[in-house]
């Protein structure tokens, strides 16, 4: 099964996939890494792990629907079976998601329906709740809406601040990552021997 990555930060998810590939852990290609913007610690991973790298900068662009297309056409040129979000903090257009068959995979640091949007730590900490985690799950053209594929709780404690409790969740996050991605895997060579 061949992956596009997109990232907008550190990367941390993409290590944990980079990891398991190369200790053998997880039977995928990465076919690229790509960024929002330039001088992404992401980017750096991939290179220092010999994945080819682009970079489609949204400030390049004078509209979002530009941007969108200079991505769908970068990511495409790798042929990828999922696209996955690794802390990528772009909306991208429903062209994009249907571009490639709604195999657009994304992690968010909450239990979705709850605490969708860029701030799912912080509004679950706000609200009150005693559990939260972390979903995988296939994007659509909503905010963290889409199919949900696969959910871990995480406890918030008395002690958590935000970040805290966010590099608690970030842990489970990968973990669940990279088990969905092999799981995936499994389905996509299953699919190809019939």
């Amino acid at each position: 099964m061949r992956i596009v990555v997109l990232v907008s930060g550190t990367g941390s998810n993409l290590q944990a996939v980079i990891d398991a590939v190369q200790a053998g852990d997880l039977d995928i290609e990465i076919a690229a890494v790509g960024a929002d913007r330039a001088g992404t610690y992401g980017v750096e991973r991939s290179v220092a792990a010999g994945i080819e790298t682009f970079v489609v900068d949204f400030k390049a662009y004078t509209d979002r629907s530009e941007w969108n297309a200079a991505l769908t056409e970068a990511v495409a040129a790798y042929q990828p079976d999922v696209v996955v979000s690794s802390g990528f903090m772009r909306i991208v257009s429903p062209e994009f998601i249907d571009a490639f068959d709604g195999k657009y995979l994304n992690t968010h640091p909450a239990l979705l329906p709850s605490f969708p949007g860029a701030h799912g730590v912080r509004d679950a900490m706000a609200y009150g709740v005693k559990v939260t985690g972390c979903t995988v799950h296939w994007a659509d053209a909503g905010v963290d809406t889409g199919p949900i594929i696969a959910q871990e709780a995480v406890a918030i404690e008395d002690y958590d601040t935000e970040d805290t409790l966010h590099e608690r969740i970030k842990v489970v996050e990968r973990r669940l990552l990279v088990s969905t991605l092999a799981s995936l895997a499994a389905k996509h060579a299953a699919a190809r021997t019939i």
